[in-house]
C-alpha cells in the first residue's frame, strides 16, 4: 500500500439494495456478491420459485434478502412494477440486470419487438433511476449499476439485434446523466457491458458457438464480471461514476 493512503473498502454494508432480474444469470451473482458485502437485498425475479430459492440461500448464509416475484413482460407491467417498488424503503443501491433479447434481422423486427426492447431495456432502467434518485440524493448515498449488452459500449451497427442494441447503447446516456446529477450527493452510476458469460440460460450449442467467437476461446464465469464492477462501484468516493465499462476480454465481432 502506498504510504499515506488508506485501503479502500466497500460502502455497501448495511445499505438497502433492489436487484431487478436478480434471481438468475448475472443478476443472481450480483445478489450473492452484494450480500457478501453486507447489503440488505430485495431480489426481483420473474418466477416465485427462483426468487425465493435464492433468497433462502442468502438468508441461510447469514445475509438479508426478500424475494419480489413479478413478471415484467408488457409495457403496462412496468407501471405496476414501479408502483410496487415505490413502496420500498431505504433503497440506496439499484441494479438492473434484466432485459429481453430480440435476435432477428432488422427487416424482421416487428413493432412489438421494438416496443418491448425500448421499454424493458431502456425505459424501465430510466424510470427506476428517476424513482429512486431523489431518495439517494437526500440520504447522501446512492449506487446504480446498469447492464448493457455485448459491444454496446459505443454506437455501432448491428445485423441481428438492432432493437436490443439500440436500447442498451442508450443506457450510456442515462448512466452519465445520473453521474452528473448525483455527483454532489455521493450518487454514482456505472454501465457494465459484459462479453460472453456462461449462465444457466445458454444451451451447450450456444456455449460452443460463443467459444469459437471468443478471443480467449472460453466464456467468462459470472464472478469474473461482477466482482470487479462492484469493486469499482463500492468505493468512496466512486471515481468511476459515469463510466461505460467493457468487460469482454478484447472481443471483436
Amino acid at each position: 500500500m502506498i504510504e499515506g493512503r488508506q485501503e479502500e473498502k466497500s460502502s455497501f454494508a448495511g445499505k438497502g439494495a433492489l436487484v431487478v432480474g436478480g434471481s438468475g444469470g448475472l443478476g443472481a451473482e450480483v445478489s450473492a456478491e452484494l450480500s457478501k458485502r453486507g447489503a440488505r437485498l430485495v431480489v426481483h425475479g420473474k418466477t416465485k420459485d427462483k426468487a425465493e430459492t435464492l433468497c433462502k440461500k442468502i438468508v441461510d448464509g447469514g445475509g438479508e434478502a426478500q424475494p419480489l416475484p413479478f413478471s415484467l413482460d408488457t409495457p403496462e407491467s412496468v407501471f405496476e412494477f414501479c408502483r410496487i417498488v415505490s413502496r420500498l424503503e431505504d433503497i440506496q443501491i439499484l441494479v438492473l440486470a434484466y432485459g429481453p433479447f430480440v435476435q432477428k434481422s432488422l427487416e424482421d423486427h416487428s413493432p412489438e419487438d421494438w416496443m418491448l426492447s425500448s421499454v424493458m431495456d431502456l425505459a424501465l432502467p430510466g424510470a427506476l433511476a428517476s424513482l429512486f434518485l431523489p431518495g439517494m440524493k437526500s440520504r447522501g448515498y446512492g449506487r446504480i449499476l446498469l447492464f448493457g449488452g455485448t459491444r454496446t459500449d459505443v454506437v455501432r451497427s448491428y445485423s441481428t439485434n438492432v432493437a436490443y442494441a439500440a436500447a442498451k447503447t442508450g443506457l450510456g446516456v442515462l448512466t452519465k446523466s445520473i453521474a452528473a446529477q448525483g455527483a454532489a450527493h455521493n450518487v454514482a452510476a456505472i454501465l457494465a457491458c459484459p462479453g460472453f458469460v456462461r449462465t444457466e440460460y445458454l444451451s451447450d450449442a450456444t456455449i460452443a458457438r460463443l467459444k469459437e467467437k471468443s478471443p480467449s476461446g472460453r466464456l467468462f464465469e459470472p464472478h469474473h464480471i461482477i466482482a470487479p464492477i462492484l469493486d469499482l462501484l463500492g468505493v468512496e468516493p466512486c471515481a468511476a461514476s459515469g463510466a461505460v465499462v467493457s468487460l469482454d476480454g478484447g472481443l471483436t465481432l
